[in-house]
């Protein structure tokens, strides 16, 4: 196991070298820079330059990638072009903020939706399931920003029960309960949009699953459909799952950019777009990198995790 650890570590490497390729090469060709934004047209070009001069911008874009390339991995993710803050203590500071509202948003999703797409699952074609299918389908339909200004509309502003944005009351940065009625609306949001993909993910692994032989050897030999769906179904329909909660890591990175900006939450999600609306290239590369890191561990985490569930499945040697 651990060989193969090493190995999928070591086949990462160049996927993330190319991504940095990419990012970099992309915001090369992007028309404009940061220094636009911070620049007024009546500026004198020397001054211009001279700003360009102080980020490296003025230098051929090979030495700056490599200057950066060198940087980063040598722990240094550079300073903010447009509030000149180090980018490793704005994202460990919003990251915890990220986490704090993904994690139990997509944890409550999961578990709603194991549930729910195993019972549509098994009474397929039934009342529930079609009941269960159509109210995904409106889930995935509906947008996420609309959900959520209808949440604020009803339990913000015309019942006044919950804070309309930000983490906290003024003054009640330390109130835990504070902190929760904060959480309610944009966790409810996120949860949503979750929630409709992955029953339906676990619902076709189910029906999948119950088209197999295995569960009608089980029905012969007089088991229950709670011993075949808890006892057989539920373990084959976890394997999907791994990877489906692998691939859903670097949401703990980037978080959700929607939910984030409406409810003015202040994670990485809403640093990253304030990043891309004024083009502060070290930032973007610092979240673009840690996202594609997230989503190499995320696959590794998931190969993991089917030898350890199935121990039929083998690591390669």
């Amino acid at each position: 196991m651990l060989r193969y650890i090493v190995k999928r570590i070591l086949q990462a490497v160049p996927i993330v070298f190319i991504i940095c390729v990419l990012c970099f090469a992309l915001i090369q060709l992007a028309p404009f820079d940061a220094i636009d934004m911070l620049t007024q047209p009546d500026m004198p070009p020397e001054m211009v330059q001279a700003l360009k001069a102080r980020y490296g911008l003025d230098k051929p874009a090979l030495n700056q990638f490599l200057s950066w390339l060198y940087r980063t991995f040598t722990g240094d993710l550079g300073y903010s072009i447009v509030n000149h803050q180090s980018v490793a203590l704005g994202l460990a500071s919003r990251l915890p903020n990220t986490i704090l509202l993904v994690l139990p948003s997509y944890t409550i999703a999961l578990i709603l939706s194991v549930v729910l797409g195993l019972l549509a699952g098994m009474n397929h074609g039934g009342r529930f399931d079609r009941l269960v299918d159509t109210l995904c389908s409106i889930g995935m339909a509906t947008p996420t920003f609309w959900i959520g200004m209808i949440l604020l509309y009803i339990f913000a502003y015309a019942l006044n029960l919950l804070p309309v944005l930000g983490m906290h009351t003024l003054r009640q940065e330390e109130s835990f309960p504070d902190l929760l009625r904060h959480l309610i609306l944009p966790c409810t949001v996120l949860t949503s949009a979750f929630l409709p993909e992955t029953i339906r993910y676990v619902r076709s692994a189910t029906i999948s699953q119950y088209q197999e032989n295995y569960v009608m050897v089980q029905r012969a030999f007089g088991s229950s459909e709670t011993q075949i769906l808890f006892g057989h179904v539920l373990k084959n329909v976890l394997l999907p799952i791994i990877t489906l909660v692998g691939m859903s890591l670097p949401m703990l990175v980037t978080g959700a950019f929607i939910t984030e900006s409406l409810f003015s939450w202040p994670g990485v999600g809403t640093y990253f777009l304030t990043a891309i609306q004024s083009f502060d290239y070290p930032v973007v590369m610092a979240v673009l990198l840690f996202s594609s890191i997230m989503v190499i561990v995320g696959n590794l985490l998931a190969d993991i995790g089917y030898c350890l569930i199935d121990p039929r499945i083998k690591s390669p040697r």
